[in-house]
């Protein structure tokens, strides 16, 4: 009797804990066909806008007084609006490329030296300094908009400077806002660094210059990439600076499009923003196989 009932109480406790988690299953099963779900119909939230644009572009188009009108779902499918895109609309395009390339170099080459100082010196108001350099990204854009457009008026009746309606004026206001992205990604590349790396390559013999250029910015570079990327991104798609600030005879793609919804929507329209969709996209593929989405936005690192 003392030998069979330990077994006993082992045996049913060990059919307890199978049952129990058997009849767990059916549970989990259930809670991970609900997390997919759930995350399905976010992603169809955030992307239906975006669909429909790229449905519409295939669409044969049902022609009212000779004009064409898409619509959504297709009655067909062609790729005629693809290839009608018309030159203008191209060059807005170009436009857009070359300032926020411009953009993105600039913002390197001002945020990552503000990067370094922010998060390798001790002085004293670092945190304020840190502030202010953010500051860009909390002012809406309308705002700075509004804002440069009273400045480079005022430079241009003071100093003659010509930037109102100019290239350079527009490049000024996107590198405002563009820099504080290099700034973050940058800096917190720099900041997940550990000190004892500069340390070895000075007992190496290495000036701080030389262990500026083989070190510290080999060892960044993802952070600066990515950094770069967003100023990019940020400077290509914007249209509420822009429209203030833009010249006539270089107007950028998103104000092109806006006009284009006030004035009369040209129907190749959405081809080539479904083009400019996969475009962006395929940068965003590339921002993450190179650094991580989630290094780039995260703010700080905490030292190694």
């Amino acid at each position: 009797m003392s030998v069979t009932a330990p077994l006993a109480k082992a045996t049913s406790a060990q059919n307890r804990s199978r049952f129990g988690v058997l009849s767990l299953r059916p549970h989990i099963r259930w809670g991970g066909a609900i997390g997919w779900a759930w995350v399905a119909l976010v992603l169809l939230f955030i992307y239906a806008p975006t669909l429909v644009i790229v449905g519409a572009s295939v669409d044969p188009g049902k022609y009212l007084a000779n004009r064409a009108f898409l619509q959504f779902p297709p009655h067909g499918f062609t790729l005629h609006w693809y290839v009608s895109i018309p030159p203008s609309l191209w060059k807005s395009v170009w436009i857009s490329f070359e300032l926020a390339a411009a953009v993105a170099v600039g913002a390197v080459i001002v945020g990552v030296p503000a990067a370094l100082g922010l998060v390798r010196a001790k002085f004293r108001g670092r945190s304020i300094a840190a502030g202010i350099f953010r500051t860009p990204l909390q002012i809406p854009f309308i705002v700075t908009g509004i804002a440069f457009l009273q400045t480079l008026q005022w430079l241009d009746g003071t100093l003659g400077l010509r930037l109102q309606s100019s290239f350079s004026g527009l490049y000024l206001a996107h590198l405002f806002v563009a820099t504080p992205y290099v700034i973050s990604a940058a800096g917190s590349a720099i900041a997940q660094l550990s000190p004892r790396l500069d340390e070895a390559a000075a007992s190496l013999g290495a000036t701080r210059w030389r262990t500026l250029w083989r070190v510290t910015l080999p060892l960044i570079l993802p952070g600066i990439f990515a950094g770069a990327m967003f100023a990019f991104l940020v400077s290509f798609t914007d249209v509420t600076i822009a429209v203030f600030l833009v010249p006539d005879d270089m107007t950028t793609f998103p104000v092109w499009v806006y006009s284009s919804i006030q004035n009369d929507l040209d129907s190749s329209l959405p081809a080539l923003s479904t083009l400019v969709f996969l475009f962006s996209i395929a940068a965003i593929i590339l921002l993450q196989r190179v650094v991580g989405l989630e290094k780039v936005l995260r703010g700080s690192g905490a030292r190694g």
